[in-house]
């Protein structure tokens, strides 16, 4: 039927398409960096001394910095889902709460980011190593600030 206020079943059947295929594609993207860099760190090439890292790369410590961003990104997946079924069960204070914990994770998630950046030994034009991995955490950062973005639009509104 046609509603107002509502889609037609076709209307809704297409949005829900469009949005897997968004989100598809967005895994396709992230794959594809993530997997050249993987690539180059498995097989590494003569250019860059067939070892990785590559000679006089003094590359991040994955337990510091990368390991608590990870912490934050779970956490951020938790608080958002909290937000998520409180706003379902019309729990409106519960939802608010929820959404400025994510809010505030994905703003220090950002920072963190930031001052790895700035404290990484090796720069995007380093060859594949910082190509690869400026590349594929920017764009991962720069998704994590737009949603912390639009959820903080959400929960202003």
């Amino acid at each position: 039927g046609n509603n107002p206020g509502f889609h037609t079943s076709r209307v809704s059947a297409g949005l829900r398409l469009g949005k897997i295929l968004i989100i598809v594609s967005e895994v396709f993207f992230f794959f594809a960096f993530f997997w050249a860099y993987f690539h180059s760190s498995l097989a590494p090439t003569f250019d860059i001394g067939s070892c990785w890292p590559p000679v006089g790369v003094d590359f991040l410590n994955p337990f510091s910095v990368p390991l608590l961003n990870t912490a934050v990104l779970l956490a951020s997946g938790v608080s958002v889902t909290w937000a998520h079924h409180a706003l379902l069960e019309n729990d409106r204070s519960g939802g608010i709460y929820g959404l400025v914990v994510t809010v505030i994770l994905g703003v220090y998630f950002t920072f963190l980011q930031a001052g790895e950046y700035f404290d990484a030994s090796f720069n995007m034009s380093d060859g594949v190593l910082g190509s690869g991995f400026f590349v594929a955490t920017g764009f991962h950062g720069a998704h994590v600030y737009s949603g912390s973005s639009f959820l903080l639009v959400c929960l202003v509104r």
